[in-house]
């Protein structure tokens, strides 16, 4: 079984590298929106804010550290959250380029992913009939044909590169061979408990979003790392609240935000990340659980705290 706890952590996910600016006229895109939308998610309870940035006049996704640089020490200035920086960056961009903010900022957290896989974001272009920027119908459409890479050696050089700044990871597991790719780095030293283990699911090229699939993720990391780990999950899409109730009921930890799905209920576009934390608290708590504060998951997590980031 995964570590027990008392409090549901939620980690927000504030705009990532998947929706477009057509998409959404709410997705975060200029550092201060990126700072302001992350703040608000804090106060609605989110323990955790998970970053990327982007291009402030075409919302391009960018691991630019100088962009990183314009909104980490607001965000830090105005709240306690604990910082999580991609280096998933986007399936577009090389490694070294993805890790660039991680190496600079040394954060309490970073997200790693655990291996190779198609990535499909094609689905969504009929759904628009234009675009307001001309990289996006060529970056969503190119999708078909474009793995995202993580090789081993990927895997191992983020995690060795990044082993003297003290950042933990939000290792991101996309389907059932991940976990087991995961507890092979476990093996190898390069990885230590406890783990913070995120389950994907409903992206196009990993795990689907059906009850027994989030079952069968559980189970095989309950054996793989015993209670050597604290378990989240996201659902792309429709499935974020589904599969974070079915979450919550396991005794697990929960990610929302508009990186993961642009929507707040049937129809409606969520107008902020805070509206979904506040969804999801709410669901938390109508469940009896109790939400964990930033503090709460930094004991949980055994991170570094915020004094010694480099932002």
């Amino acid at each position: 079984m995964s570590k027990k706890q008392s409090k549901v952590i939620i980690t927000c996910a504030i705009t990532g590298s998947i929706h477009t600016p057509t998409m959404s006229p709410y997705l975060p895109v200029t550092p201060e929106q990126i700072a302001q939308s992350a703040i608000g998610a804090a106060e609605a309870g989110a323990a955790i804010v998970h970053l990327h940035a982007r291009n402030p006049q075409t919302g391009e996704p960018s691991q630019d550290p100088r962009l990183f640089a314009e909104f980490l020490p607001v965000i830090k200035s105005a709240s306690d959250v604990v910082v999580n920086i991609t280096t998933g960056g986007s399936p577009a961009m090389s490694v070294e380029d993805r890790l660039r903010p991680a190496h600079q900022f040394s954060p309490e957290v970073a997200s790693l992913n655990m291996g190779s896989m198609n990535f499909g974001l094609y689905e969504m272009v009929p759904r628009y009939k234009e675009f307001k920027h001309d990289w996006e119908l060529p970056y969503l459409a190119g999708s078909d044909e474009r793995i995202f890479k993580n090789s081993f050696r990927d895997i191992a050089y983020i995690l060795e590169s990044c082993s003297n700044n003290g950042t933990r990871f939000e290792i991101e597991c996309y389907d059932i061979g991940h976990l087991y790719t995961a507890a092979h780095f476990l093996d190898r030293g390069l990885i230590k408990p406890p783990f913070f283990i995120q389950s994907v699911f409903g992206l196009r090229g990993g795990i689907g979003p059906h009850p027994e699939d989030v079952l069968h993720m559980k189970r095989t990391a309950d054996r793989l790392f015993g209670d050597d780990y604290l378990w989240s999950v996201l659902g792309a899409g429709r499935n974020q609240m589904f599969v974070a109730a079915q979450s919550a009921v396991m005794g697990g930890n929960v990610r929302v935000g508009l990186e993961d799905s642009l929507w707040l209920k049937k129809g409606e576009l969520a107008e902020s990340n805070a509206s979904q934390v506040a969804k999801v608290r709410r669901i938390l708590e109508e469940l009896g659980l109790e939400v964990a504060s930033p503090a709460d998951a930094r004991e949980l997590l055994a991170l570094k705290g915020p004094n010694n980031v480099g932002f």
